[in-house]
């Protein structure tokens, strides 16, 4: 049997906020409500899904501890063309309230990188190795 990456879900505490965030801050295109308690899209191929807290832990009738503020447990990383745009994006998600983390920064591997945090505390890397994307 052979199991291949669908995608990926975050368990949100405050839906509505986070819809906002990725929708108004990000970009991602999100249609569904914000008294939701399921948000599921594809972005740029990959599955991409939002899970209200309660509502998994009514559907697996078990409690989960929550980290609160700025956690390490996984970022989502996002990509652009150039270096430039990495310090473009970086200006215009905290502009619109995303929590600077790391100002934008080239790394000794020839990556720029930044790193953000979504309402929740969730790190999102915004990076570029100044081309196009590539699989």
């Amino acid at each position: 049997m052979k199991m291949r990456l669908d995608g990926f879900g975050i368990f949100v505490d405050d839906m509505a906020k986070m819809i906002r965030f990725y929708r108004d801050v990000l970009g991602f295109e999100i249609k569904e409500a914000e008294d939701t308690s399921n948000v599921y899209l594809i972005k740029d191929g990959t599955l991409f899904l939002f899970y209200g807290r309660k509502d998994f832990e009514t559907m697996t009738s078990k409690k989960y501890e929550y980290v609160k503020g700025l956690n390490g447990h996984f970022e989502l990383a996002l990509y652009v063309d150039t270096f430039e745009q990495v310090d473009e994006a970086f200006a215009d998600v905290t502009a619109k309230g995303a929590v600077p983390v790391l100002e934008p920064t080239t790394e000794p591997w020839g990556q720029r990188t930044c790193y953000i945090a979504d309402p929740e505390g969730n790190l999102i890397e915004i990076g570029s190795f100044n081309k196009p994307f590539e699989h």
